[in-house]
């Protein structure tokens, strides 16, 4: 098996196949023809003597080998980037496609700010979010499927690294009818006789209110836990109890007459939100620019980080 006939073009274009599950797909995103792609993809499985995909009329899945061999393209074509930017050393940071992961009870609400701001800044950006939750997005930022990921801190894992951006408050949602919205603002005892509903399990935000609110305090009624923060609200508004709303999502959540809002008293309980990446990563300079975009624009509603709280926690 001769592997040094193997090509940049042919480990991009697999790769492209198996973030996309289907060869046309993934031809659309290379911006070739999908019988270009096809046709480099058969060239490599012949070389390396067995099928790379199982190939299905609507979905395409890896072989044990393909998965092996999309794993290793991954850390090859990030190498060939960084050889890029040395050969640019002097280009600004953010530009070209940057993949940005998001976990779900953050992503809806900064998603749309974030979009609409950096492109002023970085005209050359193109910025692909990824949603997800900190398992899933820990995983994809390990095997190089994610530049680089917004998080609820802290993050153990020695390959990353993580720099705090700002805090971000919790809320009360309650049901406008509740004693609960009587309150100016709510104290952690006042959540002691109330049904707390949570997310499903996978969700940080669920371990961050069971901490807040007592492990004993929150509702595990499996016919009860919701897999967004959108069907809480719902639930919320049917009295059937509250829940912790972080502070982005509140302006999208906390709206009509069936719902309020109530911050919690000083010292009022939050979580913080980091930028989180690999060690590795060869574009080190992006990730800084979008990490100092974010802390000297930060949206409406969050905390911003004193110096010493916005080094970067290794």
């Amino acid at each position: 098996m001769d592997i040094s006939a193997i090509t940049f073009t042919e480990l991009r274009y697999v790769v492209a196949v198996a973030d996309n599950g289907h060869f046309g797909r993934a031809a659309a995103a290379c911006h070739v023809s999908q019988p270009t792609l096809s046709t480099q993809i058969k060239k490599l499985e012949e070389q390396l003597g067995a099928p790379l995909f199982e190939r299905g009329s609507k979905r395409t899945e890896l072989t044990l080998l393909g998965n092996r061999v999309v794993e290793r393209a991954r850390v090859i074509l990030e190498e060939m980037r960084g050889i890029g930017e040395l050969a640019n050393g002097d280009r600004a940071p953010l530009q070209g496609t940057f993949r940005l992961g998001t976990i779900p009870t953050l992503g809806p609400y900064i998603l749309p700010w974030l979009l609409r701001a950096l492109p002023k800044k970085f005209t050359k950006l193109r910025l692909l979010p990824r949603e997800g939750f900190t398992a899933t997005l820990l995983d994809e930022l390990s095997s190089h499927r994610l530049d680089a990921a917004l998080l609820a801190l802290p993050v153990a894992a020695p390959a990353l690294v993580s720099k705090p951006l700002f805090d971000e408050p919790f809320f009360v949602l309650a049901p406008a009818s509740s004693r609960l919205a009587t309150h100016r603002q709510i104290r952690t005892r006042d959540l002691d006789d109330q049904r707390v509903l949570l997310l499903s399990e996978g969700h940080c935000l669920r371990g961050q209110a069971l901490e807040i609110c007592g492990q004993g305090r929150g509702s595990d009624d499996d016919d009860l836990r919701a897999t967004s923060l959108e069907t809480i609200r719902y639930l919320v508004a049917a009295g059937m109890g509250c829940t912790l709303l972080p502070a982005l999502a509140v302006p999208s959540l906390a709206h009509g007459k069936d719902v309020v809002a109530r911050p919690f008293s000083k010292p009022a309980p939050n979580r913080r939100i980091g930028l989180v990446w690999r060690r590795s990563l060869p574009d080190q300079a992006s990730v800084e620019a979008l990490s100092a975009f974010i802390r000297t624009h930060l949206p409406a509603g969050v905390l911003s980080l004193t110096a010493d709280e916005s080094v970067r926690a290794d």
